[in-house]
């Protein structure tokens, strides 16, 4: 049997992996500025998280949500205390999809309304719903189109107001910084306005934390830049360091009645285990505080490659914009000098999405090859 072809693949085999490197089949070396699309958080292997693992897999791996978990209630406490958001309320899922997936499901309940407003260059996730908010039409199938989204621009209040206004939607979602869709950000009188409009029209706003969330971007989830309250927060990837997790925080004016939401494999023993583990290393070493001071020395250090025209993004998702197609630069990056980066919807952007445990001698690394590139090419 032959797999399913749908991912181009570079020709790099990964073996086993520690801290910011992994390692291929030849003990080759690879610096990690890319974490699998932003999921490795503490760090690949992180001994504290392999440690909780272990054990927690010698007592119980799994039992479905028809029992008491503890651990679920743990973890909704420990993420309260790092979010500062106690008042909300955590369903667990297992992925960033089905976390969006759950979000708009609870707030077409909630409100009992259908469409869905999403924004140019959004990426939400690839099953049903969450493609249907996703602006790329080629990974869209004929059956997402059942889905009512409108899309609109970034920064047009007018227009979100006009559609708004027709109270037919159910919800908002937007990312306080698109990931695929390449680090571009609302302004910030454009996210008071929809928070405002949002509350004036009767529809929840959904912030998505799937990227960005877990201290990331300098705070807890990025859109605590700003002071709004979501209705609904999603999250996933860094959340469990690479063990599949996802969730959802519910604001307590959305009133929870059995059944309306479920999942087999979501908050699982392991799965929870996994996430504390993650916040027990955010709180110890001060990850989310670095990133602040990791992102000023990026940008310092982007400031001397004259071919880098924007630094965009905060904290460690990161993105740097040449005027040229980046996808060359980037196999040269991984076959030359052996540095996973990632690629975006915009085409001259490489992200840079490293486990939150980067030092700055990774990005000298990092800068020298770019530096080696951009002057032989």
């Amino acid at each position: 049997m032959n797999l399913f072809d749908v991912y181009p693949l570079y020709e790099v085999t990964p073996v086993k992996a520690r801290d910011v490197y992994v390692y291929d089949q030849n003990e080759e070396e690879y610096l990690d500025l890319y974490g699998g699309h932003a999921v490795i958080s503490i760090g690949h292997s992180h001994p504290h998280f392999v440690r909780k693992i272990s054990s927690q897999l010698n007592r119980i791996a799994f039992y479905s949500n028809a029992v008491q978990n503890p651990l679920q209630k743990q973890l909704a406490s420990s993420i309260g205390e790092q979010s500062c958001l106690h008042e909300y309320e955590l369903f667990l899922c297992s992925t960033g999809a089905e976390a969006i997936e759950n979000a708009l499901k609870l707030s077409s309940f909630h409100t009992q309304r259908k469409k869905v407003i999403a924004f140019h260059g959004a990426f939400h996730g690839r099953t049903s719903a969450a493609v249907a908010v996703t602006d790329n039409a080629t990974i869209n199938a004929p059956l997402n189109s059942q889905h009512q989204v409108t899309f609109l621009p970034f920064n047009d209040t007018k227009a979100l107001e006009k559609e708004l206004a027709t109270e037919d939607y159910c919800a908002v979602i937007f990312e306080a910084i698109q990931g695929v869709g390449g680090l571009d950000e609302p302004d910030e009188e454009f996210v008071y306005a929809m928070e405002k409009l949002c509350k004036k029209y009767g529809s929840c706003l959904i912030a998505d934390e799937v990227q960005s969330g877990f201290g990331r971007s300098g705070t807890f989830f990025a859109y605590q830049k700003y002071q709004i309250t979501p209705d609904i927060i999603t999250m996933a990837k860094g959340m469990g360091n690479g063990f599949p997790i996802g969730g959802i925080l519910i604001h307590p004016d959305i009133k929870a009645k059995y059944g309306m939401l479920g999942t087999t494999f979501g908050g699982n023993h392991l799965a929870c285990t996994a996430s504390l583990a993650v916040l027990d290393v955010l709180k110890k070493d001060r990850l989310q505080e670095k990133t602040k001071t990791l992102e000023a020395y990026f940008r310092e250090k982007a400031s001397e490659i004259s071919k880098i025209k924007k630094v965009k993004g905060r904290g460690l998702m990161l993105g740097l914009e040449f005027d040229f197609e980046v996808s060359g630069l980037r196999k040269q990056l991984i076959y030359d000098h052996h540095i996973f980066t990632g690629g975006s919807s915009n085409k001259k952007l490489i992200r840079i999405l490293p486990p939150l445990t980067v030092k700055e001698k990774h990005f000298d690394y990092l800068f020298d090859a770019l530096k080696e590139i951009l002057e032989n090419n």
